[in-house]
Formats: structure tokens, C-alpha cells, sequence
């Protein structure tokens, strides 16, 4: 296949395939005390987003606010209730995954009083600068009519764009102008150069996988790694230059020969309650640590990818968070 270049979603440079997304981090002053009950960090920010968001980024023609049919190119549907028109969409989604997680865990259960300071992070997956820009002007109005229970103010002081190494970031927004033109982070998706016989994965927030009809128990190998070449071969399908071009029974069946030889993980209670709907939803899953052996080498990307992605259900609000550890060479 040829070298494609692009600036959105799953893209081919050179030879090589690349996931690309906008990881960011919001900094924002308390005007007011700022406290948000433990474990509900990401229901109250992804919920309050999403009511802003409405009322920044819905078309005029998509009617009142409460109205339940979106506008086509309606911005405010692409990023936070994005539908299959045919009800269904890549890998049998009827509702799109949403091109966005949120990363709040900072926030659980912390009092911080007026003049201090608070951060969270997002990653978008929609790397349009469109998106970037109603993501700002809807978490900079939230801030400043209240964020948490009881609305305390905030003010969105900058957003910064953060690389996958931890280097220095570059800054999006600083408070008054938003800069539109950085170029988000790409991740190789390639094998690893040298040979991986071994890893272990952390998951740091509750995941929930999907299993047949059901969930999964534990997170066998072959699972994990189906969701989570799933769910990058979607986002790359809706919201970048395609699905993953691999052969995915293959992959799944090279995946059944890695075993797990250690498996410690517990499940998480948690639940949030939708005052949208009246209605109140799980929001467990297990935590803990699983090692993993066998030829690795083609999936460690994919692993570490899914540190930005999440993976399994409900990852919009946090969950699914995993990180990978890898063994030196020798």
C-alpha cells in the first residue's frame, strides 16, 4: 500500500500505522471551594460537558435544546451523542462511541478551596481543530457557572497538549487565544523492534470487557485484545481515515496462544445516577493486575495505545484505563 498522509485519526505514514489523538489537560483556578464525591469525578464532568456542550456547539436548526433530533454536521451530535444513521454503525455500534475519555481520578473526593488549582485531562480522539475549540469554549463556561455538585465557579486558566512520552507540552490555550494549528500526537501501532515475550497490564481504573453476550470474568488475553483493536479500528472507522486495515481473525488467533499465567484483580462497586433520565447505572468493573506470556512483540503497541483509548464499557467517563509494563531487553 502506498504512503497516505492526513492529520486525522488512523493514518498510514510511510509504512506505518499510526493512531493520532489530542491528549490535553485543562488547568483551572477555584473561585469557589471545589468538592466532588469519591469515584464520581467522571459522571459529573462528562454529564456537565455534555449539557455546555449543548448549548455552545448544537445548531440553530437542530431546534430547542431539549430537542432530541439533530441537524446533519450538527457539532455538538458528532461529539457527544454521535448515531449511526442506519442504527448501525462499525462493529455493530447503534450508538457511536464518542470521540473523547475523560481522565478526572484527580478530582475524587478533594476539597480545593478558592485560588488553587485544579486539572484534568481529556483525550480527543476527534482531532479536527473544530473539536478542540468547542471542547475549550464548552469546559471554559462550565468552569465559570460551576463544576461539581452544589456549582461551585472555576475559571479556565490553560489548556495544554501533552505528548504520549511525557515530554514538554505546548500550550492550546492561555486563557484568552486559543491555538489551533499544533499537530496531535500519532502512535505507532507497528510491532515493537525487539522481541516481547512477556508483559504485564495494569488496570488502573474498573473495566468492564465484553464477552459473547455477557462480561467477562477475568481479562483473558484474546478478550483484551479484541476490544482493544476493536475500539481503535472504530474511533480510526468514525472519527479518522478508516478502520485498521489487519486481518483480524489472524490476529485473534495469534492472540489465543498467549497465556496468563498470574491474574490479581478485584471488582470495583460504583454506580451514577442520571438526572437526565431519573435513571441510576452501574459503574464497576475490575481493578488490579494481569501478566501476560507468549510472542507479544505485534501487540504491545496496541496495549499502549489503549492507556489513551480506554478500553471495554463506559470508557467516556474513565473507565478502562490500563497502563502496560514491558521487561528490558536482556
Amino acid at each position: 500500500m502506498p504512503p497516505h498522509y492526513t492529520q486525522r485519526g488512523c493514518a498510514l505514514y510511510l509504512g506505518y500505522v499510526h493512531f493520532r489523538f489530542r491528549r490535553l489537560r485543562f488547568h483551572f483556578e477555584a473561585v469557589e471551594t471545589v468538592w466532588i464525591p469519591r469515584g464520581q469525578s467522571g459522571n459529573v464532568v462528562r454529564g456537565a460537558f455534555g449539557n455546555m456542550l449543548r448549548k455552545v456547539a448544537c445548531t440553530p436548526q437542530c431546534g430547542s435544546v431539549g430537542h432530541a433530533i439533530h441537524a446533519a454536521g450538527c457539532p455538538y451530535a458528532r461529539i457527544f451523542e454521535p448515531r449511526s444513521p442506519s442504527g448501525v454503525g462499525p462493529s455493530g455500534f447503534s450508538d457511536r462511541p464518542r470521540p473523547f475519555v475523560f481522565r478526572t481520578a484527580y478530582l475524587d473526593a478533594r476539597e480545593i478551596p478558592p485560588g488553587e488549582s485544579l486539572s484534568f485531562d481529556a483525550h480527543l480522539f476527534d482531532v479536527t481543530p473544530a473539536a478542540l475549540s468547542y471542547f475549550v469554549s464548552a469546559l471554559g463556561q462550565l468552569a465559570e457557572e460551576g463544576l461539581g455538585p452544589r456549582r461551585p465557579r472555576a475559571k479556565l486558566v490553560s489548556v495544554e497538549q501533552h505528548p504520549p512520552d511525557d515530554s514538554l507540552p505546548s500550550i492550546a490555550f492561555d486563557g484568552e487565544k486559543l491555538y489551533g494549528g499544533l499537530e496531535p500526537s500519532a502512535i505507532s501501532l507497528d510491532p515493537e523492534s525487539a522481541a516481547v515475550s512477556s508483559v504485564t497490564v495494569h488496570f488502573k481504573t474498573p473495566t468492564e470487557l465484553k464477552s459473547g453476550d455477557g462480561l467477562a470474568t477475568r481479562p483473558d488475553f484474546p478478550i483484551l485484545v479484541a476490544r482493544i483493536r476493536d475500539r481503535i479500528s472504530t474511533l480510526g472507522a468514525l472519527y479518522g481515515e478508516g478502520p485498521l486495515e489487519v486481518d483480524f481473525r489472524a490476529m485473534g488467533e495469534r492472540a489465543a496462544t498467549i497465556e496468563m499465567p498470574r491474574c490479581e484483580i478485584h471488582q470495583e462497586r460504583a454506580q451514577r445516577h442520571s438526572t437526565r433520565t431519573g435513571q441510576t447505572h452501574p459503574l464497576g468493573g475490575f481493578t488490579g493486575m494481569a501478566e501476560y506470556r507468549g510472542d507479544l512483540t505485534e501487540f504491545v503497541p496496541y496495549l499502549r495505545a489503549a492507556r489513551w483509548t480506554g478500553v471495554g464499557r463506559q470508557t467516556v467517563w474513565g473507565k478502562g484505563e490500563i497502563c502496560v509494563s514491558v521487561p528490558a531487553p536482556g
